[in-house]
Protein backbone atom coordinates (compact mmCIF):
# COMPACT_ATOMS: atom_id res chain seq x y z
CA UNK A 1 0.00 0.00 0.00
CA UNK A 2 1.64 2.88 -1.05
CA UNK A 3 1.55 6.27 1.73
CA UNK A 4 0.84 9.46 1.49
CA UNK A 5 4.10 10.12 2.28
CA UNK A 6 4.96 8.51 -1.58
CA UNK A 7 2.72 11.12 -3.42
CA UNK A 8 3.70 12.69 -6.17
CA UNK A 9 2.97 16.50 -5.61
CA UNK A 10 0.16 16.53 -8.32
CA UNK A 11 -1.60 13.43 -6.21
CA UNK A 12 -0.98 15.82 -3.48
CA UNK A 13 -2.52 18.71 -5.00
CA UNK A 14 -5.75 17.27 -6.74
CA UNK A 15 -6.19 15.48 -3.36
CA UNK A 16 -6.03 18.52 -1.25
CA UNK A 17 -8.09 20.57 -4.39
CA UNK A 18 -10.82 17.69 -3.97
CA UNK A 19 -10.93 17.62 -0.22
CA UNK A 20 -10.99 21.76 -0.32
CA UNK A 21 -14.31 21.48 -2.81
CA UNK A 22 -15.81 19.20 -1.17
CA UNK A 23 -15.76 20.22 2.37
CA UNK A 24 -16.75 23.69 0.67
CA UNK A 25 -19.90 22.11 -1.43
CA UNK A 26 -20.90 20.16 1.34
CA UNK A 27 -20.64 23.77 3.38
CA UNK A 28 -23.05 25.35 0.45
CA UNK A 29 -25.39 22.42 0.70
CA UNK A 30 -26.07 22.47 4.24
CA UNK A 31 -26.97 26.11 4.18
CA UNK A 32 -28.94 25.87 1.30
CA UNK A 33 -30.92 23.00 3.05
CA UNK A 34 -31.03 24.71 6.40
CA UNK A 35 -32.20 28.00 4.51
CA UNK A 36 -34.66 26.12 1.88
CA UNK A 37 -35.95 24.62 5.15
CA UNK A 38 -36.87 26.89 6.61
CA UNK A 39 -38.65 28.49 3.82
CA UNK A 40 -40.43 25.58 2.95
CA UNK A 41 -41.67 24.68 6.52
CA UNK A 42 -42.68 28.67 6.69
CA UNK A 43 -44.80 28.03 3.43
CA UNK A 44 -46.42 25.09 4.77
CA UNK A 45 -47.47 26.88 7.77
CA UNK A 46 -48.93 29.31 5.79
CA UNK A 47 -50.80 27.14 3.62
CA UNK A 48 -52.00 25.00 6.46
CA UNK A 49 -53.39 28.01 8.09
CA UNK A 50 -55.06 29.41 5.02
CA UNK A 51 -56.72 25.53 4.51
CA UNK A 52 -57.94 26.07 8.02
CA UNK A 53 -59.19 30.07 7.45
CA UNK A 54 -61.54 28.36 4.76
CA UNK A 55 -62.51 25.68 6.84
CA UNK A 56 -63.49 28.37 9.26
CA UNK A 57 -65.47 30.75 6.49
CA UNK A 58 -67.21 27.47 5.46
CA UNK A 59 -68.41 26.93 9.29
CA UNK A 60 -69.92 30.36 9.63
CA UNK A 61 -71.61 30.60 6.44
CA UNK A 62 -72.82 26.94 7.45
CA UNK A 63 -72.03 25.65 4.11
CA UNK A 64 -69.82 22.76 5.84
CA UNK A 65 -69.72 19.74 3.97
CA UNK A 66 -69.51 16.00 5.32
CA UNK A 67 -65.61 15.50 3.43
CA UNK A 68 -64.38 18.73 2.68
CA UNK A 69 -61.68 19.03 -0.02
CA UNK A 70 -59.21 21.90 0.77
CA UNK A 71 -56.24 22.45 -1.79
CA UNK A 72 -52.85 22.24 -0.91
CA UNK A 73 -53.81 20.25 2.66
CA UNK A 74 -54.06 16.80 2.84
CA UNK A 75 -55.78 16.55 6.37
CA UNK A 76 -58.60 18.58 7.65
CA UNK A 77 -60.86 18.01 10.67
CA UNK A 78 -64.15 20.15 12.32
CA UNK A 79 -65.21 19.15 15.87
CA UNK A 80 -68.72 20.55 16.94
CA UNK A 81 -69.15 22.14 20.45
CA UNK A 82 -69.27 18.71 21.68
CA UNK A 83 -65.84 17.29 20.40
CA UNK A 84 -67.94 15.55 18.12
CA UNK A 85 -66.00 15.14 14.04
CA UNK A 86 -68.82 16.34 11.80
CA UNK A 87 -66.58 17.44 8.92
CA UNK A 88 -62.99 15.33 8.09
CA UNK A 89 -60.65 13.74 5.55
CA UNK A 90 -62.24 10.68 4.02
CA UNK A 91 -60.89 8.19 6.69
CA UNK A 92 -61.27 10.58 9.92
CA UNK A 93 -64.29 10.63 10.94
CA UNK A 94 -63.44 8.94 13.93
CA UNK A 95 -61.21 10.46 16.79
CA UNK A 96 -59.80 13.94 16.57
CA UNK A 97 -56.70 13.78 15.45
CA UNK A 98 -55.54 16.30 18.21
CA UNK A 99 -56.33 16.86 21.57
CA UNK A 100 -55.16 20.73 22.06
CA UNK A 101 -57.15 23.67 21.75
CA UNK A 102 -56.36 27.71 21.31
CA UNK A 103 -56.19 28.98 24.94
CA UNK A 104 -59.20 30.31 25.47
CA UNK A 105 -57.77 34.18 25.18
CA UNK A 106 -56.99 33.09 21.37
CA UNK A 107 -58.47 31.37 18.60
CA UNK A 108 -55.41 29.87 16.96
CA UNK A 109 -52.47 27.56 17.83
CA UNK A 110 -49.98 24.98 16.55
CA UNK A 111 -48.21 22.49 17.35
CA UNK A 112 -45.77 19.18 16.14
CA UNK A 113 -47.39 16.00 16.38
CA UNK A 114 -45.33 12.97 16.03
CA UNK A 115 -47.83 11.21 14.94
CA UNK A 116 -51.36 13.02 15.26
CA UNK A 117 -54.23 10.24 16.18
CA UNK A 118 -54.64 7.81 13.48
CA UNK A 119 -52.45 9.37 11.31
CA UNK A 120 -48.38 8.13 10.44
CA UNK A 121 -45.14 10.31 10.69
CA UNK A 122 -44.93 13.85 12.55
CA UNK A 123 -47.13 16.50 11.13
CA UNK A 124 -47.98 19.46 11.96
CA UNK A 125 -51.84 20.62 13.38
CA UNK A 126 -52.92 24.10 13.13
CA UNK A 127 -56.23 24.57 15.36
CA UNK A 128 -58.70 27.35 15.14
CA UNK A 129 -61.41 28.43 17.31
CA UNK A 130 -64.66 29.14 15.63
CA UNK A 131 -67.66 30.73 17.59
CA UNK A 132 -70.72 29.15 16.96
CA UNK A 133 -74.35 29.49 18.97
CA UNK A 134 -74.63 26.19 20.29
CA UNK A 135 -70.65 26.57 21.55
CA UNK A 136 -66.94 26.75 20.14
CA UNK A 137 -66.15 24.40 17.18
CA UNK A 138 -62.23 23.44 16.60
CA UNK A 139 -61.04 23.54 13.21
CA UNK A 140 -58.07 20.98 12.29
CA UNK A 141 -55.82 21.08 9.80
CA UNK A 142 -52.66 19.23 9.38
CA UNK A 143 -49.52 19.02 6.45
CA UNK A 144 -46.61 16.67 7.14
CA UNK A 145 -43.26 17.99 8.56
CA UNK A 146 -40.55 19.36 6.08
CA UNK A 147 -38.09 16.64 6.73
CA UNK A 148 -34.41 17.86 7.08
CA UNK A 149 -33.24 17.36 3.69
CA UNK A 150 -36.13 19.35 2.20
CA UNK A 151 -37.18 16.97 -0.82
CA UNK A 152 -35.14 13.87 -2.57
CA UNK A 153 -34.90 16.36 -5.56
CA UNK A 154 -32.78 18.57 -3.38
CA UNK A 155 -30.09 15.90 -1.86
CA UNK A 156 -30.47 14.82 -5.78
CA UNK A 157 -29.40 18.31 -7.40
CA UNK A 158 -27.00 19.31 -4.46
CA UNK A 159 -24.90 16.06 -4.31
CA UNK A 160 -24.94 15.92 -8.49
CA UNK A 161 -23.88 19.34 -8.08
CA UNK A 162 -21.35 19.17 -5.58
CA UNK A 163 -19.53 16.29 -7.21
CA UNK A 164 -19.53 17.76 -10.19
CA UNK A 165 -18.08 20.73 -8.49
CA UNK A 166 -15.35 17.94 -7.04
CA UNK A 167 -14.69 16.51 -10.21
CA UNK A 168 -14.33 19.78 -11.81
CA UNK A 169 -11.53 21.31 -8.69
CA UNK A 170 -9.44 18.19 -9.30
CA UNK A 171 -9.25 17.94 -13.44
CA UNK A 172 -8.57 22.10 -13.24
CA UNK A 173 -5.89 21.20 -10.39
CA UNK A 174 -4.40 18.43 -12.18
CA UNK A 175 -3.83 20.37 -15.47
CA UNK A 176 -2.81 23.63 -13.34
CA UNK A 177 -0.09 21.45 -11.30
CA UNK A 178 0.75 19.43 -14.47
CA UNK A 179 1.41 22.51 -16.63
CA UNK A 180 3.82 24.08 -13.74
CA UNK A 181 5.40 21.11 -13.25
CA UNK A 182 6.28 20.57 -16.68
CA UNK A 183 9.84 22.82 -16.31
CA UNK A 184 10.29 20.72 -13.17
CA UNK A 185 10.14 17.64 -14.92
CA UNK A 186 12.34 19.02 -18.01
CA UNK A 187 14.58 20.35 -15.69
CA UNK A 188 14.91 16.97 -13.68
CA UNK A 189 15.21 14.73 -17.35
CA UNK A 190 18.26 17.45 -18.30
CA UNK A 191 20.01 17.13 -14.73
CA UNK A 192 19.48 13.04 -14.59
CA UNK A 193 21.33 13.25 -18.49
CA UNK A 194 24.58 15.52 -17.28
CA UNK A 195 27.21 13.68 -16.61
CA UNK A 196 31.31 14.30 -15.58
CA UNK A 197 31.78 13.69 -19.42
CA UNK A 198 28.58 16.13 -20.98
CA UNK A 199 28.51 18.97 -18.21
CA UNK A 200 28.57 21.28 -20.51
CA UNK A 201 24.69 21.21 -21.06
CA UNK A 202 22.21 23.03 -19.00
CA UNK A 203 18.77 23.37 -17.97
CA UNK A 204 16.06 24.65 -19.70
CA UNK A 205 14.13 27.60 -18.41
CA UNK A 206 10.95 28.27 -18.11
CA UNK A 207 8.95 30.99 -20.42
CA UNK A 208 7.30 33.28 -17.19
CA UNK A 209 9.49 34.69 -14.79
CA UNK A 210 8.84 32.70 -11.78
CA UNK A 211 10.10 30.94 -9.19
CA UNK A 212 10.59 27.70 -11.38
CA UNK A 213 12.59 29.51 -13.52
CA UNK A 214 14.52 30.83 -10.23
CA UNK A 215 15.11 27.56 -9.72
CA UNK A 216 16.62 26.94 -13.68
CA UNK A 217 18.81 29.94 -13.40
CA UNK A 218 20.13 28.77 -9.63
CA UNK A 219 20.60 25.13 -11.45
CA UNK A 220 22.73 26.73 -14.36
CA UNK A 221 24.74 29.01 -12.31
CA UNK A 222 25.30 25.65 -9.95
CA UNK A 223 26.00 23.74 -13.27
CA UNK A 224 28.54 26.35 -14.43
CA UNK A 225 30.67 26.49 -11.07
CA UNK A 226 30.84 23.06 -11.15
CA UNK A 227 32.33 23.02 -15.02
CA UNK A 228 34.30 25.59 -13.48
CA UNK A 229 35.60 23.18 -10.78
CA UNK A 230 35.51 20.54 -13.26
CA UNK A 231 38.03 21.99 -15.60
CA UNK A 232 40.05 23.63 -12.49
CA UNK A 233 40.30 19.78 -11.73
CA UNK A 234 41.45 18.49 -15.07
CA UNK A 235 44.09 21.74 -15.43
CA UNK A 236 45.23 20.50 -12.21
CA UNK A 237 45.49 16.81 -12.32
CA UNK A 238 47.26 17.11 -15.84
CA UNK A 239 49.67 20.01 -14.71
CA UNK A 240 50.10 17.64 -11.07
CA UNK A 241 50.55 14.67 -13.37
CA UNK A 242 53.62 16.55 -15.16
CA UNK A 243 55.20 17.75 -12.43
CA UNK A 244 55.26 14.77 -10.45
CA UNK A 245 56.46 12.93 -13.61
CA UNK A 246 59.57 14.91 -13.78
CA UNK A 247 61.28 14.04 -11.01
CA UNK A 248 60.55 10.36 -11.10
CA UNK A 249 61.51 9.96 -14.44
CA UNK A 250 64.71 12.07 -13.65
CA UNK A 251 65.27 9.60 -11.21
CA UNK A 252 64.70 6.81 -12.93
CA UNK A 253 66.54 8.04 -15.50
CA UNK A 254 69.70 7.80 -13.50
CA UNK A 255 69.16 4.85 -11.47
CA UNK A 256 68.73 2.66 -14.36
CA UNK A 257 72.11 4.24 -16.24
CA UNK A 258 74.02 3.69 -13.54
CA UNK A 259 72.82 -0.06 -12.87
CA UNK A 260 73.88 -0.78 -16.77
CA UNK A 261 77.58 0.24 -15.48
CA UNK A 262 77.89 -0.48 -12.00
CA UNK A 263 81.42 -0.49 -11.56
CA UNK A 264 81.70 2.60 -13.68
CA UNK A 265 79.11 4.82 -11.61
CA UNK A 266 79.29 7.50 -9.65
CA UNK A 267 77.37 6.21 -6.88
CA UNK A 268 77.26 9.73 -4.63
CA UNK A 269 76.77 11.82 -7.69
CA UNK A 270 73.89 9.48 -8.40
CA UNK A 271 72.59 9.44 -4.79
CA UNK A 272 72.65 13.54 -5.10
CA UNK A 273 71.06 13.70 -7.58
CA UNK A 274 68.22 11.08 -6.76
CA UNK A 275 68.06 12.94 -3.44
CA UNK A 276 67.49 16.35 -5.37
CA UNK A 277 64.66 14.87 -7.46
CA UNK A 278 63.15 13.45 -4.20
CA UNK A 279 63.20 16.79 -2.59
CA UNK A 280 61.67 18.42 -5.42
CA UNK A 281 59.06 15.53 -5.41
CA UNK A 282 58.74 16.23 -1.49
CA UNK A 283 58.19 20.12 -2.10
CA UNK A 284 55.68 19.25 -4.72
CA UNK A 285 53.68 16.35 -2.54
CA UNK A 286 54.27 19.07 0.43
CA UNK A 287 52.72 21.90 -1.36
CA UNK A 288 49.52 19.60 -2.45
CA UNK A 289 48.79 18.52 1.34
CA UNK A 290 48.70 22.25 1.83
CA UNK A 291 46.69 23.38 -0.81
CA UNK A 292 44.26 20.45 -0.27
CA UNK A 293 43.57 21.22 3.63
CA UNK A 294 43.08 25.19 2.04
CA UNK A 295 40.57 23.86 -0.11
CA UNK A 296 38.39 22.10 2.95
CA UNK A 297 39.36 24.78 5.52
CA UNK A 298 37.05 27.86 4.40
CA UNK A 299 37.44 29.52 7.86
CA UNK A 300 40.75 31.42 9.05
CA UNK A 301 41.66 31.30 12.68
CA UNK A 302 40.61 33.74 15.17
CA UNK A 303 43.75 34.97 16.59
CA UNK A 304 44.55 39.01 16.40
CA UNK A 305 47.62 39.16 14.25
CA UNK A 306 49.34 42.22 14.20
CA UNK A 307 51.08 42.34 10.80
CA UNK A 308 54.16 44.97 10.85
CA UNK A 309 55.15 42.24 13.83
CA UNK A 310 54.33 39.18 11.80
CA UNK A 311 56.34 41.10 9.16
CA UNK A 312 59.50 42.21 11.34
CA UNK A 313 59.78 38.54 12.85
CA UNK A 314 59.89 36.68 9.12
CA UNK A 315 62.27 38.94 7.85
CA UNK A 316 64.84 38.71 11.07
CA UNK A 317 64.42 34.81 10.97
CA UNK A 318 66.33 34.39 7.19
CA UNK A 319 68.51 35.91 5.74
CA UNK A 320 67.69 37.30 2.29
CA UNK A 321 69.73 37.53 -0.55
CA UNK A 322 67.56 40.87 -2.21
CA UNK A 323 67.88 44.09 0.44
CA UNK A 324 64.30 44.32 2.11
CA UNK A 325 63.08 47.66 2.83
CA UNK A 326 60.28 47.48 5.19
CA UNK A 327 57.63 50.21 5.71
CA UNK A 328 55.39 49.20 8.21
CA UNK A 329 52.83 51.40 9.98
CA UNK A 330 52.07 50.09 13.91
CA UNK A 331 48.79 48.89 15.08
CA UNK A 332 47.56 46.92 12.02
CA UNK A 333 45.93 43.49 13.20
CA UNK A 334 43.62 41.55 11.24
CA UNK A 335 42.26 38.07 13.19
CA UNK A 336 43.44 35.24 11.32
CA UNK A 337 45.67 32.27 11.57
CA UNK A 338 49.40 33.21 12.15
CA UNK A 339 50.75 30.43 11.04
CA UNK A 340 49.05 30.52 7.85
CA UNK A 341 49.39 34.45 7.58
CA UNK A 342 53.35 33.66 8.00
CA UNK A 343 53.08 30.87 5.15
CA UNK A 344 51.32 33.20 2.79
CA UNK A 345 53.94 36.32 3.59
CA UNK A 346 57.13 33.88 2.70
CA UNK A 347 55.66 32.63 -0.41
CA UNK A 348 55.44 36.14 -1.30
CA UNK A 349 58.80 36.71 -0.45
CA UNK A 350 60.24 34.26 -2.10
CA UNK A 351 58.83 34.92 -5.13
CA UNK A 352 59.65 38.37 -5.40
CA UNK A 353 63.51 37.65 -4.47
CA UNK A 354 63.62 35.24 -7.30
CA UNK A 355 62.54 38.45 -9.78
CA UNK A 356 64.13 41.45 -8.14
CA UNK A 357 67.62 43.03 -9.14
CA UNK A 358 68.50 44.10 -5.59
CA UNK A 359 65.36 45.47 -3.94
CA UNK A 360 62.28 44.42 -2.38
CA UNK A 361 59.54 46.84 -0.51
CA UNK A 362 57.34 45.08 2.22
CA UNK A 363 55.15 47.90 3.79
CA UNK A 364 51.96 47.21 5.87
CA UNK A 365 49.11 49.83 6.14
CA UNK A 366 45.49 50.50 6.99
CA UNK A 367 43.21 51.97 4.54
CA UNK A 368 39.54 52.38 6.43
CA UNK A 369 38.31 49.05 7.96
CA UNK A 370 41.16 47.46 5.41
CA UNK A 371 44.87 46.06 6.39
CA UNK A 372 46.98 46.42 3.32
CA UNK A 373 50.14 44.32 2.74
CA UNK A 374 51.88 45.05 0.10
CA UNK A 375 55.31 43.41 -1.48
CA UNK A 376 56.95 45.24 -4.52
CA UNK A 377 59.97 44.09 -6.34
CA UNK A 378 62.24 46.05 -8.81
CA UNK A 379 62.41 43.42 -11.20
CA UNK A 380 60.79 43.15 -14.51
CA UNK A 381 57.38 43.25 -13.72
CA UNK A 382 54.38 40.70 -14.78
CA UNK A 383 52.00 41.68 -17.95
CA UNK A 384 48.58 42.33 -17.10
CA UNK A 385 46.95 39.79 -18.85
CA UNK A 386 49.31 37.00 -16.74
CA UNK A 387 48.38 38.38 -13.25
CA UNK A 388 45.91 36.04 -12.99
CA UNK A 389 47.55 33.34 -14.86
CA UNK A 390 50.25 32.88 -12.28
CA UNK A 391 47.76 32.10 -9.44
CA UNK A 392 46.91 28.89 -11.39
CA UNK A 393 48.06 25.82 -9.95
CA UNK A 394 51.06 24.63 -11.48
CA UNK A 395 51.34 27.35 -13.84
CA UNK A 396 55.00 28.90 -14.12
CA UNK A 397 55.63 31.79 -16.46
CA UNK A 398 59.19 31.47 -19.10
CA UNK A 399 60.64 34.08 -16.64
CA UNK A 400 60.17 31.76 -13.20
CA UNK A 401 61.21 28.33 -14.84
CA UNK A 402 64.76 29.99 -16.22
CA UNK A 403 65.59 31.38 -12.64
CA UNK A 404 64.14 28.71 -10.94
CA UNK A 405 64.24 25.56 -12.82
CA UNK A 406 62.87 22.93 -9.18
CA UNK A 407 60.16 25.71 -8.54
CA UNK A 408 56.75 23.92 -7.48
CA UNK A 409 54.51 26.99 -9.14
CA UNK A 410 52.01 26.20 -5.92
CA UNK A 411 53.23 29.17 -4.08
CA UNK A 412 50.74 32.12 -5.19
CA UNK A 413 48.22 29.54 -5.49
CA UNK A 414 48.72 28.36 -1.55
CA UNK A 415 49.07 32.53 -1.09
CA UNK A 416 45.57 33.31 -2.60
CA UNK A 417 43.72 30.38 -1.06
CA UNK A 418 45.60 31.73 2.52
CA UNK A 419 44.16 35.01 1.57
CA UNK A 420 40.40 33.82 0.61
CA UNK A 421 40.07 31.46 4.18
CA UNK A 422 40.84 34.81 5.60
CA UNK A 423 38.04 36.79 3.74
CA UNK A 424 40.67 38.65 1.65
CA UNK A 425 42.37 39.33 -1.68
CA UNK A 426 45.82 38.76 -3.13
CA UNK A 427 45.90 40.34 -6.61
CA UNK A 428 48.57 41.97 -8.87
CA UNK A 429 48.61 45.48 -9.09
CA UNK A 430 50.33 48.10 -11.39
CA UNK A 431 53.66 49.59 -10.54
CA UNK A 432 56.19 51.17 -11.97
CA UNK A 433 58.61 48.72 -11.91
CA UNK A 434 58.45 45.04 -11.09
CA UNK A 435 55.79 43.29 -9.53
CA UNK A 436 53.42 44.63 -6.62
CA UNK A 437 51.55 41.93 -4.96
CA UNK A 438 48.82 43.56 -2.49
CA UNK A 439 46.93 41.63 0.30
CA UNK A 440 43.89 42.91 1.86
CA UNK A 441 42.09 41.22 4.54
CA UNK A 442 39.22 42.87 7.25
CA UNK A 443 40.74 44.76 9.50
CA UNK A 444 40.28 43.51 13.50
CA UNK A 445 37.80 45.83 15.40
CA UNK A 446 35.98 47.29 12.20
CA UNK A 447 32.51 46.13 11.14
CA UNK A 448 33.96 45.48 7.31
CA UNK A 449 35.44 41.98 9.42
Amino acid sequence: MISRREWSIRVRMTVAAALVAALICFMVSALVTVALRGRAQDYEREQTTAAALRLVYLVRRGGLPAEPSVPGTPVVQVLNAQDRVVAATRGLRGEPIAAFKPPPADVYDDRTLCPPAGLRGCMNVVAFRVYQPDGDWTVYTADRVVPWYVSSTLVLVLTGGGLVLVAVSALVTWRTVTRTLAPVDAIRAELAEISATSSGRRVPLPDYHDEIRLLAETANATLDRLDEALEQQRRFTSDASHDLRSPIAAARAQIEEALLYPDQADWPRVGRAVLASLERLQAIVTDLLELARLDVRDRSGNELVDLAALVSIELARAERAKLIVPSLEVGVSVFGDRLRLARLLTNLLDNAERHAVERIEVSVRAEGGTAVLEIQDDGDGIEPAEREVVFQRFARLRASRDRDPNGTGLGLPIARQIARNHSGTLTIEDSPRGARFVLRLPRAGHDSR
